[in-house]
């Protein structure tokens, strides 16, 4: 056994987690004190209330990288893993890590309020600018040069490192600590106090015209909102970045979320697994509100007719309230159009299927849901987000989107 953390949740230790490299299989044990508590739905699912020391060799593989699906969902995804890669190497260490020690150098600055402990101790943050962060990003994805210990810029690419590897997902993206009155910008993976909010920054580093996707989502997530579809308030950078409030950071206090992955343990890559059907299963085995189960069904909706065909069970979380000892729905994210308008599709195939279907999805297939799973005045639902199509051409020209593009776009919106 290698690499023992403890695992930390609002202050508390909950167990232990441990990873043997010989046998390729994770190790958890809960804490004899963590036992004793009223916490007993933080983990509902996989992990059971036991003092026996669980293994969870059904992980294995690229997805869960072989932790138990509630901890992987810390890890970085291809972007922050290149980061990784890009650090250890400017450091002279070698570039082979596995899981836990990736979340050893998390350790208290991940997303959502897992604490992983001894952590890998790292310099205090220093302020920085957006444009120095997007540059160094950029020069990095297209490799110029050699990032040694003799030409790495020490203090960027330490701000980067702790910014770039906390976040998940494909996209160049950052956590962001901004002061509200001197707008004074932070590495986001700490808390600094009441007077900072906390923003997720995807980076516009390409400065593609006809393919801006920071905008495209900034559209998106402003449509959403209008529509009724719950969502944390987003802004556009510098005209291109696109930046949202953070669910998992509350008044300046972490929130535990967890994706609909890492609380089952469905390998959203499986297409056996991944289906709206399965989401709304766990929404109800979690016992979330009935307004929330609404509100899951006019995100359906909405991904359906605007097309957004990458909404996968790592694009769909989960919030836990420790009062109550209770789950919610978190507010919805990652809302956009995800293909590229450059390119000519012939057939699109959805990340959730819908009634069995990936494609050419109707509204009888949603009302199957609705009906499924008690849904209230579906029919209205579908009629406020059709209606919504139009919204999409005026906010696109006032973001001066190119015309093709917004044609392109709202072409392929589906009319149900």
């Amino acid at each position: 056994m290698e690499n023992l953390l403890n695992i930390k949740l609002f202050g508390n230790e909950i167990g232990r987690l441990g990873y043997d490299n010989h046998r390729r299989c994770s190790y958890f044990q809960y804490n004899t004190d963590y036992l004793g508590t009223n916490n007993s739905n933080i983990l509902p699912f996989i992990i059971k209330r036991s003092l026996e020391t669980q293994s969870f060799p059904q992980f294995e593989g690229k997805t869960f990288r072989g932790l138990p699906p509630m901890f992987a969902d810390s890890l970085p995804d291809v972007f922050g893993n290149h980061l990784f890669q890009s650090w250890l190497n400017a450091q002279g260490k070698p570039i082979q890590f596995n899981a836990l020690e990736q979340l050893a150098y998390l350790g208290q600055r991940g997303m959502g309020a897992w604490e992983y402990e001894p952590a890998i101790t790292m310099d205090a943050p220093s302020s920085f600018r957006i444009a120095e962060m997007a540059q160094l990003l950029s020069e990095i994805l297209a490799e110029k040069g050699s990032l040694t210990p003799e030409n790495a810029n020490t203090e960027g690419l330490l701000n980067l490192f702790r910014i770039g590897t906390s976040a998940g997902g494909m996209r160049p993206k950052i956590l962001v600590a901004k002061h509200r009155k001197t707008q004074q910008i932070l590495p986001g993976d700490l808390l600094y106090g009441p007077h900072h909010d906390y923003f997720l920054v995807k980076l516009n580093l390409e400065d593609d015209a006809l393919h801006p996707k920071e905008t495209i989502e900034f559209i998106y997530a402003s449509i959403a909102q209008q529509l009724g579809i719950d969502m944390m308030q987003c802004e556009l950078w510098e005209e291109k970045h696109f930046a949202t409030h953070r669910f998992d950071r509350q008044n300046n206090q972490k929130q535990h979320v967890l994706t609909a992955a890492g609380l089952t343990g469905w390998d959203y890559q499986n297409p056996e697994e991944s289906s709206y059907e399965n989401l709304f299963k766990l929404a109800m085995a979690l016992k979330i509100p009935l307004s929330e189960l609404d509100q899951l069904f006019r995100r359906m909706v909405f991904n359906v007719v605007f097309n957004n065909i990458d909404d996968h069970l790592k694009n769909h979380s989960f919030c836990y309230r420790p009062e109550t000892n209770s789950w919610h729905l978190a507010t919805a994210y990652d809302l956009t159009y995800a293909l590229n308008p450059k390119l000519k599709f012939r057939k699109v195939s959805r990340a959730l299927s819908i009634n069995g279907k990936r494609e050419q999805i109707n509204k009888n297939d949603l009302l199957k849901i609705a009906d499924m799973f008690s849904i209230e005045h579906a029919e209205h639902t579908m009629q406020d987000i059709r209606e919504g199509r139009s919204l999409w051409s005026d906010l696109a020209y006032r973001q001066h989107l190119a015309p093709t593009l917004i044609t392109t776009i709202q072409q392929q919106m589906v009319k149900l």
